[in-house]
């Protein structure tokens, strides 16, 4: 049996399970790491993708928009002119009744008795316009920077919407972004 499509787990229907205390087999995270490219540089702009809901993220989709978005930066501006960062963390556990179908499934399984659910993969909860992942690069690479997080944005099962966190306001004008 395959995984059940994101949108079964998007919304924030229930209160958040993080205790770990009742959880014996927790799978570990997809994400395997949560800053890419040149940690300790200086750079003039910031870049970030923001969502515009209250969903939950799963760790698989993190993990994706992580990958495709580095692999941009990494191809066309090289590891040491960005800094990538995944600011959310996934903490939530997901959990999932599984029920038995098939001939004779009434007389194995019991139904919604004691239905807690096993564990099945873990999620991030946002807020709306959190931040989810954020860019640092020097000015020439700007146009890079928000292709790569174009690219990222599919990924993720919330709308979303790039924003400048910081940058020069001479680029911002010429940019065509006024004075804001």
């Amino acid at each position: 049996m395959g995984k059940r499509p994101g949108q079964c787990y998007r919304e924030c229907d229930r209160p958040p399970f993080t205790r770990k205390r009742f959880i014996h087999r927790r799978p570990a995270s997809k994400i395997t790491s949560y800053d890419m490219g040149n940690t300790s540089g200086k750079f003039d702009a910031k870049l970030s993708v923001i969502g515009l809901e209250r969903c939950q993220i799963r760790h698989q989709a993190l993990e994706a928009a992580r990958v495709s978005s580095n692999r941009y930066m990494m191809k066309n501006v090289g590891r040491q002119n960005y800094h990538l960062r995944i600011r959310i963390k996934p903490f939530h556990h997901l959990r999932e009744n599984k029920m038995i179908t098939g001939a004779g499934a009434d007389r194995v399984q019991d139904g919604m008795r004691l239905s807690f659910g096993k564990v099945i993969g873990l999620a991030a909860r946002i807020k709306p316009r959190q931040p989810i992942i954020s860019i640092r690069c020097r000015n020439q690479f700007i146009e890079h920077a928000q292709e790569a997080l174009k690219r990222a944005i599919p990924k993720l099962p919330t709308p979303c919407k790039i924003i400048f966190d910081k940058i020069d306001p001479k680029l911002r004008r010429s940019m065509g972004y006024g004075n804001r």
